[in-house]
């Protein structure tokens, strides 16, 4: 008894937070793109934030369910529906036995999150659940889900089999949800935050004004592993000899065409290109959630102004997760 892939969708992937201290021996970090919904999703079942949850790109994924199951979906609106009904998002639902869960065409965003009560039931790679598509590891046997793949959950926290129990005595869902917009914006024009990159100093001054006034396009080509982005070419000052260096999530290097590309959670672990600058972590859960044709503006901040936004999403975050431990207290 499980959870059945009756249509994968685009792309379904098995994503948590990643898998951290191997990338000097060559292993990426990956994890799920939008690692805000995904720590959101699972607070809403009990879980662990870091718990592995399935990361639904776009549309299409289909999934039929063999027992009852708690779940949560964050993340894109992909306007997803339990046997056609629409169902609502950014709080827990107990999903019956028999009922097909279904993503159509998202309206916002790109990627949505579905956490199941007590974990979906994968085995851990180097400390990890997460899929690295390119490598083969991670996941479920390494690949996306396919059609009549069937997984199966852990056992839920007691936490989340309090609250199983109580939607179990509900006729109706629950009434409230999680006010979204104070952790991931879905905006198809976006101000995403930067701080300077280590190559910064080498790039022409004039053509870089225009890199913070004017907007970059995402391209057709972008994907986990980078965002290809068209706009105002910046070029170098000169040319320059550049050994390849440590890259993250959210670097944005510029190749010898001036077009930019952002570095997303499935990048290498080095790059060779100039880096003008880094996205600042808290703005990545909304960068992530960012689709082909959607326009970019760029603006500078300092780095305690990058520290002090990821300080306080992060404090925002605890505060959700204590109050749902408390709403929970009061419904028992």
């Amino acid at each position: 008894m499980g959870i059945k892939v009756l249509q994968p969708g685009m792309l379904a992937t098995i994503q948590d937070l990643g898998r951290y201290g191997l990338q000097k021996f060559g292993v990426i970090v990956g994890g799920a793109m939008d690692s805000i919904s995904l720590r959101i999703a699972n607070l809403l079942v009990g879980n662990s934030e870091g718990e592995g949850a399935l990361e639904v790109t776009l549309y299409g994924t289909t999934l039929l369910f063999e027992s009852d199951e708690l779940i949560a979906i964050t993340g894109g609106n992909l306007q997803p529906s339990i046997d056609g009904i629409q169902v609502p998002m950014w709080r827990p639902l107990l999903i019956r036995k028999g009922s097909v869960l279904k993503f159509n065409a998202a309206i916002s965003g790109c990627r949505a999150y579905v956490s199941f009560g007590g974990g979906i039931q994968v085995p851990k790679v180097m400390s990890s659940k997460s899929t690295y598509l390119r490598a083969g590891i991670g996941g479920f046997q390494g690949r996306k889900l396919q059609k009549n793949d069937v997984f199966e959950c852990e056992k839920r926290t007691e936490l989340g089999e309090d609250l199983f129990n109580q939607l179990q005595e509900e006729t109706t869902n629950l009434p409230w949800s999680v006010y979204y917009p104070s952790f991931v914006t879905f905006k198809k024009t976006q101000t995403i935050r930067i701080i300077r990159g280590s190559e910064y100093q080498h790039f022409n001054e004039e053509n870089f004004k225009k890199f913070f006034s004017t907007p970059y396009t995402i391209t057709t080509h972008a994907d986990r592993m980078g965002y290809r982005l068209e706009g105002e070419a910046i070029q170098l000052k000169e040319p320059f000899e550049l050994l390849s260096e440590g890259v993250t999530f959210g670097t944005i290097q510029m190749p010898s065409n001036g077009q930019p590309i952002i570095l997303m959670a499935d990048r290498q672990t080095t790059g060779g290109y100039p880096k003008i600058g880094q996205v600042i972590s808290a703005d990545l859960p909304s960068l992530a959630q960012m689709q082909a044709n959607d326009r970019v503006y760029f603006k500078e901040v300092t780095l305690e102004e990058a520290q002090c936004a990821l300080i306080h999403q992060d404090k925002e975050l605890n505060e959700l997760a204590f109050g749902l431990r408390l709403k929970r207290l009061q419904q028992m």
